[in-house]
């Protein structure tokens, strides 16, 4: 553990605009990671790429002005930048149409990319950037280039039709935490021939099948679950008025990782991070402006 240092922390995947009802929004969940890893003190640093376009250079300002690292964002002269349409319904739950042969399909294996795998503190990517053969394989590169201390996070995130039940197991393989909702737990199962059951039961066994340090189970507005070799946490979550739901898990991650590189015990991880997930429901988009009250409870 760090004594009072900024950990680097590294968002590795897909950075998009999200069209949703309300407008133009940056997005992407490891660029949302990212940004809210910044807002929570660390070093957020994105790595993806763009297309050199308007809706890339634009995504690039406004990360940049958020204070979240874009210096290892690739710039792709051939493909333009992902877009998503997101779709609300009445309980501003989302629904995504994403657009392909984008620039973040296109990822590149690079020196500067290689070095910084070498030095982060943690990583944190998921499934959806793996859907191209090119992005996987610099992706699982990456990872491979992490030194022995770096905690790296696989935040499944599903996406239809862009996961398989390799990448998801080469993903568990490569990953020391993983982070999937409720609905996605028994998706997860079937795929990789683990069985079924309850939500505790099916962490407990990715967890040793896997030999995992932890694994949390996302449950929207009836909170969390949290298992590792030591037990299991519970967390009821809090009662919100939801704008809508885009991000809520990206700002769970970041407040996971940030406390868990701490060594805060489970109860307070979880705490924290349905806190920063369920402020974040409250807002229209991923990346809200920073509410300093909602931070100091999230970070103190």
């Amino acid at each position: 553990m760090k004594n009072g240092a900024k950990y680097t922390i590294v968002g590795l995947g897909e950075l998009l605009w999200d069209i949703l009802p309300s407008g133009e929004q940056p997005g992407g969940a490891p660029a949302n990671f990212a940004y809210m890893t910044a807002l929570l003190g660390d070093c957020g640093i994105i790595c993806s790429r763009i297309g050199d376009d308007v809706l890339g250079h634009k995504a690039i300002d406004r990360l940049n002005a958020a204070g979240v690292n874009v210096s290892q964002v690739q710039l792709d002269p051939s493909h333009p930048t992902g877009t998503v349409k997101v779709e609300l319904d009445d309980n501003g739950q989302p629904a995504f149409t994403i657009v392909e042969d984008v620039a973040w399909d296109y990822f590149k294996l690079t020196p500067e990319w290689q070095e910084l795998a070498a030095r982060a503190d943690a990583v944190c990517f998921g499934s959806l950037a793996q859907r191209s053969p090119e992005s996987r394989d610099t992706i699982r590169g990456f990872l491979k280039a992490t030194g022995g201390e770096t905690l790296i996070i696989f935040d499944v995130n599903l996406r239809r039709p862009f996961y398989s039940a390799e990448v998801l197991s080469e993903s568990l393989k490569l990953s020391n935490i993983v982070k999937l909702n409720d609905k996605e737990m028994p998706v997860v199962m079937g795929l990789l021939d683990l069985g079924g059951g309850a939500d505790e039961e099916c962490a407990r066994h990715l967890l040793e099948f896997y030999d995992l340090q932890a694994v949390c189970v996302t449950r929207g507005h009836r909170g969390s679950l949290l298992v590792t070799g030591a037990g299991a946490v519970e967390h009821h979550g809090f009662k919100i008025d939801a704008a809508d739901t885009v991000g809520a898990g990206d700002a769970f991650s970041a407040a996971l990782v940030h406390h868990y590189l701490r060594q805060a015990s489970p109860e307070r991880i979880s705490d924290a991070a349905n806190r920063l997930g369920a402020w974040v429901a409250t807002q229209v988009g991923a990346t809200p402006e920073a509410v300093p009250s909602v931070l100091g409870e999230v970070v103190g």
